[in-house]
């Protein structure tokens, strides 16, 4: 099978990654509760993973990156843990639903009012409408990194600087960009990021997690056991503990330590430009078959797109349509036909399906991985290709699951 759903999940991982997991199955208890070896191996490679995912992400306090099941319930922990009644927060239209929902549920029942930076018929974002939004008062601004669904990579910079000029936190989605291109958590001020471990970092589903900068409070989404304070009625206070209620999975955890510690080794630069490639290489191909559309803002001179800045910049991610094709339909025929893997639908971003237009017909989402090769590349191109003449052949008949 070709592969090429890696936004959703990665499908292959590390060699690496395989053995930590089986080993941790074999050999781990479970954290913080005793003192026994495997509880204490157990202890050390929740802490090392810590330590590994804050080098990755650029962050220095690996003693606040709190572990989740996955980028859903990091985004939650940290909307429902900062937001109040009443707030205000500014989001976007790139927004995954698992943004969404918890500012959908929270403005429904807290009378919390939310605003949206729209994005264009492109796919591009409005700035100006940023700076408007966010005001005194503001208290979260929630950015998506790189959409789910066309890779355009956000100004991050922006979003810090508008939020914290009127006193608002910032949580940025980093769904589709961790493991998948360098990022500084410390440097660029980000005070709530979001990630899951399955994706770009190539662990174990299961895992993902919020850090949480110095100063940003938030409030236990669960409570429960921690191993530690038995006797207080609360929470801890104390991170990572604080918002990590219930046994860890560290078998999981292990994996994902495994698979950030080789993400490392292999230079986020190098992966970035090895994502970027695949992206010029899809896109240009696409460009020289006139019933393909591709969603999103590309330079016209695909060489431009070097990641020397974010408008320069693009995630592994490009989604498309067939003229005479619905996405589903596509989809089922690059699977059935071809062996290729994508994803047809509306991948959970509403908003941004509106934006672009494709609220109605969906669209087919390529996305890459580190391990995608331009073989792979060239395959699904010379099927898109395919599939165009087999449309314009039957001339007459209906569009294909139209």
């Amino acid at each position: 099978m070709t592969y090429l759903n890696c936004a959703a999940t990665s499908y292959w991982h590390p060699d690496c990654v395989v053995d930590a997991v089986t080993s941790a199955l074999r050999s781990l208890g479970s954290t913080g509760r005793g003192a026994a070896r495997g509880e204490l191996d157990a202890a050390r490679t929740v802490m090392l993973a810590r330590e590994r995912v804050a080098r990755v992400l650029g962050f220095s306090h690996p003693e606040r990156v709190v572990f989740a099941q996955n980028a859903t319930m990091a985004l939650n922990m940290a909307i429902a843990g900062v937001v109040r009644a009443g707030d205000h927060v500014v989001a976007t239209d790139w927004d995954h639903n698992s943004i969404l929902r918890p500012l959908h549920y929270l403005a429904e029942r807290s009378s919390v009012r939310v605003d949206f930076v729209p994005a264009d018929a492109c796919g591009r974002l409005d700035y100006d409408a940023l700076d408007r939004l966010v005001t005194p008062g503001t208290r979260l601004v929630a950015c998506t990194h790189a959409s789910n669904l066309t890779g355009n990579v956000a100004d991050v910079r922006r979003f810090v600087e508008a939020a914290h000029d009127a006193g608002a936190l910032v949580l940025l989605d980093a769904s589709q960009t961790a493991g998948a291109r360098p990022i500084s958590m410390d440097e660029l001020g980000i005070d709530l990021l979001a990630f899951t471990g399955h994706k770009a970092l190539m662990g174990p589903q299961g895992t993902g997690g919020l850090l949480v900068a110095p100063g940003a409070d938030v409030e236990p989404l669960l409570s429960g056991g921690t191993g530690v304070l038995s006797f207080e009625e609360g929470m801890p206070e104390a991170f990572p503990e604080r918002l990590e209620a219930g046994t860890l999975n560290g078998h999981g955890i292990a994996g994902l330590s495994a698979a950030a510690d080789f993400v490392w080794s292999e230079g986020l630069h190098d992966i970035h430009a090895h994502d970027l490639a695949l992206v010029r290489r899809f896109v240009g191909g696409c460009r020289s078959i006139p019933a393909v559309r591709v969603y999103g803002s590309f330079p016209s001179d695909l060489a431009l797109l070097d990641g020397s800045d974010c408008g320069r910049d693009h995630a592994p991610v490009v989604s498309v349509n067939l003229e005479g094709w619905d996405s589903a339909s596509l989809a089922a025929a690059l699977d059935e036909d071809y062996d290729i893997a994508v994803r047809a639908g509306g991948h959970c971003a509403p908003r941004m399906h509106r934006a672009l237009g494709t609220q109605d017909t969906g669209a087919v989402r390529f996305s890459f991985g580190y391990h995608t090769t331009a073989d792979e590349v060239d395959l699904a191109l010379r099927a898109l290709g395919e599939l165009a003449s087999e449309d314009e052949s039957d001339e007459g008949d209906e569009a294909h699951g139209a």
